[in-house]
């Protein structure tokens, strides 16, 4: 069994601006910025002949570069089960196609995907047992962060292997949009 999830990575360009967000917030494991990416969906455990299939559907999704904006700033969870924060991604009609075309490509492999809300954001940092209070300063010293948007040609498979030091990912496959 492999753990995979399709993304588009961050930029060079947009790596160095999310890197400066990483600061003034105590407790957070802040995420490596080889870590930075868009999750487009998240495939979960596969066994490793669904895993080809999922490659050869991954391998047939089209549409062109895809823009991504970064805007502002934000956590998961609330109150004390506040576990992450992230920068946000503008969500565009673009954006969702690509999401949902990496969804159906693993529908047609036979795998299930999580039916919840997809907001595409890039993790930051994970957090335990934050302080809601430290959070929010940090949300609020944060929330303007804006980069200008930048056109990705491509996404990738990826793996997902955890470690004491947090998940490390490992580029699987690539595909041109």
């Amino acid at each position: 069994m492999i753990r995979l999830f399709a993304a588009l990575a961050a930029p060079p360009e947009a790596v160095e601006r999310l890197a400066g967000l990483q600061h003034g917030l105590r407790g957070a494991r802040w995420r490596p910025i080889e870590a930075f990416h868009v999750t487009l969906a998240f495939y979960g455990e596969v066994r490793e002949d669904v895993a080809r299939d999922l490659d050869s559907a991954l391998s047939t999704v089209a549409g062109g570069p895809v823009a991504v904006a970064l805007r502002g700033v934000g956590s998961f969870g609330e109150g004390r089960d506040q576990h992450a924060v992230w920068a946000g991604v503008e969500a565009n009609p673009q954006l969702e196609r690509l999401a949902e075309a990496c969804s159906a490509a693993a529908r047609r492999t036979g795998l299930k995907i999580e039916r919840r809300v997809w907001r595409p954001h890039v993790t930051l940092a994970y957090l335990r047992r934050a302080e809601p209070v430290q959070v929010a300063a940090w949300i609020q010293a944060n929330n303007l962060f804006r980069e200008p948007a930048f056109a990705l040609d491509r996404f990738g498979l990826y793996s997902s292997w955890r470690t004491q030091a947090g998940s490390v990912y490992r580029l699987e496959a690539e595909y041109l949009l």
